[in-house]
């Protein structure tokens, strides 16, 4: 099983999960179809080893071991898999530092997708 980026990361993307993937599976898409790829990152579960080392990094709290995915988010399973489909669209993302959100930010996004835990 591999790990899952899920929409909890659009428009925040936050490269912390990127600074300690061991396997460099995160990628960014470079594409044109950015209505179907909006602005997240998204992880290859072809090159994913399951470590397991990004979810916790992620400030958004957007990361998911694939069988915990919340249903809310199953989608996301399937568009992170498009990664092995669609490579040419897509480049290994490099770490950047980025301002940590704070906690109410992070339930904010949440609530903005639908999630409560």
């Amino acid at each position: 099983m591999a790990f899952v980026i899920t929409r909890l990361c659009i428009d925040h993307v936050d490269t912390s999960c990127v600074a300690v993937c061991p396997v460099d599976c995160i990628y960014t898409y470079t594409g044109s179809d950015r209505e179907r790829f909006p602005n997240q990152l998204y992880i290859n579960p072809d090159q994913c080893i399951d470590c397991g080392a990004c979810a916790p990094e992620c400030p958004w709290e957007a990361i998911f071991d694939a069988p915990s995915v919340p249903e809310v988010f199953s989608a996301d399973t399937a568009l992170n898999a498009l990664t092995t489909e669609l490579a040419d669209d897509f480049k290994v993302q490099r770490h950047e530092n980025n301002t940590a959100p704070t906690p109410e930010e992070v339930a904010a996004n949440k609530a903005k997708w639908g999630w409560t835990e």
